[in-house]
């Protein structure tokens, strides 16, 4: 199976299943000498760990980290990273049921028209139970480019129905988190967790939106053709599970604009050494123009699809082509985009960190 890795000079390489013995990543080409505080990326791996709340999968997982290898005295040796969490709450028993038969909207069918054989147990490699190793090397990622003054914020900003008024600020982690939901906006939370609420008890699941926006971020990262700086963070986000849609600054809203609105006016000002400094007075284009960073904030939003596992029975077809009652039971996110957050901050920071390394070979 091919395509476990991502990044160019920040590469990681992800492994393992849902319920086999745990899951890590290798992460190569960080450079030596970066202080790692393993608080951090545990802080991460709670934020992303089910059963936070009653509209998440009520499996217990620990995540408790374990690093390999590549770091000593809590600073990296310039030698690959290896990061691990075990499996500790692995049911494959509640999966017996779909050795041979095909859940609706799931990778069973696709998985077993590929590669001819499939781990059934909560989906294998298709779970998002493997996100837990993308969270754990963009936490790092996330210390690299603290050294550059970049920070990021995800959050929630819409849920089935309930979409937050305005979803372009940048807000603390202890104001995303400060919700179930992740949404910080109270009165959109609030409705968001109703409806959920509603929903568990209908036995049905439903999506929402991810914005993320990353300040600090320095002009010129990114590259004028094939590694645009928004084409990578799309290949990174439509690479999570249920991802369906991504779109950097206006999106598809500025298919319907004008362009004496939509482009972002250039002004210029002084600095205390008298060099100028250059801005865009707005940011229709999500802090991005040419493929290429322009030290405004960079804006994205992703979109996710229903959580696939709904409490109802529903008709399929086996392996052989037969007939098939999918049951509704196991352990499932009624939503999956409160616990994608620090996966969509954790896949964003990785792109960042690359493309940071990256730049260093632009120019003399």
């Amino acid at each position: 199976m091919s395509g476990n890795s991502f990044g160019h000079l920040f590469r990681i390489s992800t492994f393992g299943e849902s319920h086999g013995p745990g899951v890590g990543t290798v992460i190569d080409g960080c450079p030596a000498g970066l202080h790692i505080d393993p608080e951090l990326i545990q802080q991460e791996l709670d934020r992303r760990r089910p059963g936070q709340s009653a509209h998440a999968s009520p499996r217990q997982e620990a995540d408790r980290l374990q690093i390999l290898s590549g770091v000593f005295e809590n600073k990296t040796t310039g030698s690959p990273i290896a990061l691990f969490i075990a499996n500790g709450d692995a049911r494959p028993e509640d999966y017996a049921h779909l050795k041979d038969n095909w859940r609706p909207g799931h990778a069973d069918m696709t998985y077993s028209l590929k590669y001819g054989h499939r781990d059934h147990r909560g989906g294998g490699r298709s779970s998002a139970r493997e996100t837990a190793a993308r969270v754990m090397a963009g936490a790092l990622a996330k210390q690299l480019l603290a050294h550059a003054g970049i920070e990021i914020s995800a959050y929630v900003s819409s849920i089935g129905p309930h979409a937050m008024p305005t979803a372009d600020d940048f807000y603390t982690r202890e104001e995303v988190d400060a919700s179930t939901v992740r949404c910080p906006h109270p009165a959109t939370s609030e409705k968001m967790i109703h409806f959920l609420d509603e929903l568990r008890t209908q036995g049905d699941t439903c999506g929402g939106i991810i914005t993320c926006i990353s300040n600090g971020v320095p002009a010129g990262l990114g590259n004028p053709v094939f590694h645009k700086l928004q084409a990578d963070l799309a290949h990174a986000m439509l690479g999570i599970n249920a991802a369906k849609g991504f779109e950097s600054g206006d999106g598809f809203a500025a298919a319907g604009m004008l362009g004496s609105l939509f482009n972002d006016a250039i002004e210029a000002t002084v600095d205390e050494s008298g060099h100028p400094k250059f801005h865009t007075q707005t940011n229709h284009s999500g802090g991005i123009q040419g493929g290429i960073s322009n030290g405004s904030p960079v804006v994205f939003r992703v979109a996710f699809r229903p959580v696939s596992t709904i409490m109802q029975d529903q008709q399929s077809v086996d392996s052989r082509g037969n007939a098939v009652n999918v049951e509704g039971k196991g352990r499932h996110d009624a939503c999956v985009v409160p616990r994608a957050v620090p996966i969509v901050e954790a896949m964003c920071a990785l792109v960042l960190a690359d493309h940071l390394l990256l730049n260093r070979s632009a120019r003399i």
